[in-house]
């Protein structure tokens, strides 16, 4: 979605997306079909997505790492400058954790995907005066 709206927004030449998980569980394998239930429903294509693991150099190699809740957050070494929730953008519920939908049934899907949308939004909203900040054209 955030990758979507980036492109949407003209800026993709500028800012790279990248998403993993944590643990390795998954990797290689393409989201729960209700995930991807979901997001098609939205309009969105989710059959680009295969699952691939959090990479500890990333820290490095990008300006913003955003996870999903608390315990991702412990899982890459914790708040830092440059390490935050996702929701810390949440217009609604700014700070808030992303829940897991996965053991629940497809309502939570969709409020997953609401939070993520307005919360893909105001990211990319902010992003032009970031990276006007990061140039130093500010």
């Amino acid at each position: 979605m955030l990758e979507q709206r980036i492109a949407d927004a003209g800026l993709d030449d500028v800012v790279e997306v990248a998403s993993s998980g944590t643990g390795g569980w998954h990797v290689g394998n393409p989201m729960d079909p209700r995930a991807a239930q979901t997001l098609r429903a939205a309009g969105y294509d989710p059959t680009r997505h295969r699952a691939r693991q959090w990479d500890t150099t990333w820290p490095e190699a990008y300006d913003v790492v955003l996870v999903m809740d608390e315990q991702n957050l412990a899982d890459v070494g914790g708040r830092t400058d440059r390490v935050g929730l996702l929701r810390d953008f949440d217009p609604v519920d700014r700070g808030s954790e992303v829940p897991d939908p996965y053991y629940g049934g497809t309502d939570g899907f969709e409020e997953v995907l609401a939070m993520v949308e307005r919360t893909s939004e105001a990211i990319v909203r902010a992003l032009p005066d970031a990276l006007a900040t990061s140039r130093g054209d500010a």
